[in-house]
């Protein structure tokens, strides 16, 4: 055996190792108990909402998916580095190929299956979590302006009272001191009760973002956007817009307090009724609902 070969053979040997002892390391950092990398470093916990746990599934699959293929291209790419590189005494290119029908063929097959995994996984999820909820327990109307946020209630409760109210809030102050969380407008949910978020904007497109809850929604002038989910644990979490819409887009910030039923009848108790409607949008009369949907609401 040459010498070529035996630096080849060795090299191979030390980038396998290489490579187990990393794929390894992240098999193991995975399976501690309640590690981020379980939830592929994602925010909030698999059981946040009644959506969570799958959209954490796809995010986490699809990287798993991935990372396979990357190792595969990645020790490809090295093989031939390796194998193929030009040799001590050696001159010229190496012997050239016009072309390899089945592995030109392979290479177009493989990319079409994995995209059409992909589109298939990811589609069934999104089916899943914008499948609206037949009768929801609340409906919380949201109002993007700049820079706070506008929500009116409307809430049956258990012994059928009846709740419409509403709530709005100020733009944040960051200070940079510590307490300014408390003070920032704050929606309130009930635990395990169906809830259908109606997400409008009164001036320009904002966006509706609660991280932990792995979902967000554009708010566009004269339009309606959706969100439908059930949360699943009580807490409070944070919220902000994800569209950048003027000057002070960063103090646009917002709470999300999921407390149980007596607490969250209590809040509702002490908000003013009423509703507040597009009534107080910066162009009340630019985009007509009814020109945008034809006629039907």
């Amino acid at each position: 055996m040459s010498s070529s070969q035996k630096r080849t053979g060795s090299f191979s040997r030390t980038a396998k190792s290489l490579a187990l002892a990393g794929v390894a390391l992240l098999v193991l950092t995975a399976c501690a108990e309640d590690h981020p990398a379980r939830r592929g470093w994602l925010p909030g916990d698999r059981d946040t909402t009644s959506n969570t746990a799958e959209l954490t599934d796809l995010w986490v699959n699809s990287w798993i998916a991935a990372l396979v293929v990357g190792v595969v291209t990645w020790g490809l790419m090295l093989w031939c580095i390796v194998a193929y590189r030009r040799r001590k005494g050696e001159t010229g290119y190496p012997r050239q190929l016009a072309y390899n029908i089945p592995l030109e063929i392979m290479y177009t097959m493989i990319p079409l299956v994995m995209v059409a995994v992909f589109f298939f996984y990811t589609d069934q999820v999104q089916r899943s979590v914008d499948e609206p909820h037949d009768n929801p327990d609340l409906t919380i109307e949201v109002y993007g302006k700049q820079w706070a946020w506008d929500w009116n209630y409307t809430y049956t409760a258990d012994d059928g009272t009846e709740y419409e109210v509403h709530d709005t809030g100020v733009q944040a102050h960051l200070t940079g001191e510590e307490g300014v969380r408390d003070t920032l407008p704050t929606i309130y949910l009930p635990v395990d009760h169906e809830i259908t978020f109606e997400l409008k904007s009164r001036d320009v497109i904002h966006s509706f973002w609660v991280p932990a809850f792995l979902q967000k929604r554009d708010m566009v002038p004269g339009r309606t956007t959706y969100i439908y989910l059930t949360p699943q644990e009580t807490g409070v979490f944070d919220g902000k817009c994800a569209e950048l819409c003027g000057e002070y887009h960063s103090e646009m910030l917002f709470n999300v307090a999921v407390v149980e039923d007596d607490e969250f009848i209590e809040y509702l108790e002490g908000l003013d009724e009423g509703h507040l409607g597009d009534e107080y949008n910066r162009n009340p009369n630019l985009h007509d609902s009814a020109e945008l949907t034809g006629g039907n609401g």
